[in-house]
């Protein structure tokens, strides 16, 4: 059992497959399950065929599986077949975009960013889940980070911290009351970025202080592509647009890179 919870993985996944159950049967935000589950099979597909093609000796489900459900939980489709087609698009790109052995794009991001560049049949869903599921996310989401359970979510915690700021700032500018940025942070849609998206260890800084500095300018794009470019998914297009410059961090600010279990060398994430 301590050898099961000591990988984040197994929280990520209890902590999404719970929302989507959520979804199902308590509160309808937009998931539906065949969509989500042509999401989740299209990306465990796919990892079991980039794996095989790459060699790979061992295939490791828990991260496609982690894509399969964001995607379910964030992307709205008006077909079937474009969840799948995202599946797709996010555990490939692990595998053809890569910079020394690791890929550069969180997948489910750059699905998400890539379909809604090249088609007008997806969106991303709104994310309101009402206060009281809100902050009971939060609270479960913050008690990974206190278990330690992954040695790079503090980024999650750097890009909220970064946006309610910019949020907070904005509304001063602009004299609306408080209660404006409070509503803002109050999506679904934003916790799930911020601790399965930007927070993904494998496209992140492996330094503390490059992951600080990456976060608040992903915070910064976002707000300048929502505020003053009007662009609605502004936070993913801004975490695509700057993950180049994680190995560029990784080269200026050397740490220890991220494994997830340093005892299973073949697995990809």
């Amino acid at each position: 059992m301590r050898t099961l919870w000591s990988d984040a993985r197994h929280f990520q996944i209890a902590a999404l497959s719970s929302l989507l159950l959520i979804n199902f049967f308590w509160i309808d935000f937009g998931a539906k399950p065949l969509y989500s589950a042509l999401a989740i099979a299209a990306a465990l597909w796919t990892q079991i065929v980039c794996a095989r093609l790459s060699g790979s000796p061992s295939v490791d489900l828990r991260s496609p599986l982690i894509t399969g459900l964001s995607l379910s939980l964030l992307l709205r489709a008006n077909a079937a077949w474009l969840p799948a087609i995202a599946g797709v698009i996010a555990i490939a790109s692990k595998y053809g975009l890569r910079v020394e052995g690791r890929h550069i794009f969180n997948p489910a991001g750059f699905a998400i960013v890539l379909l809604l560049s090249l088609t007008s049949g997806v969106w991303i869903s709104p994310g309101q889940w009402g206060t009281s599921l809100w902050l009971a996310s939060l609270l479960i989401f913050l008690a990974i980070l206190v278990l330690q359970a992954a040695e790079r979510s503090d980024v999650a915690l750097f890009f909220l911290g970064a946006h309610a700021a910019l949020l907070v700032a904005r509304a001063f500018w602009l004299g609306d009351p408080l209660a404006i940025p409070l509503h803002q942070m109050q999506s679904g849609s934003l916790l799930i970025f911020a601790f399965f998206m930007i927070s993904d260890p494998k496209t992140t800084p492996d330094s503390r202080i490059a992951r600080l500095f990456f976060a608040v300018a992903v915070a910064a794009l976002g707000h300048y592509l929502a505020f003053f470019m009007q662009m609605r998914p502004a936070l993913y297009v801004a975490l695509i647009v700057l993950s180049p410059a994680t190995p560029l961090l990784n080269w200026f600010i050397p740490a220890k890179k991220f494994e997830w279990t340093p005892t299973i060398q073949g697995a990809s994430s």
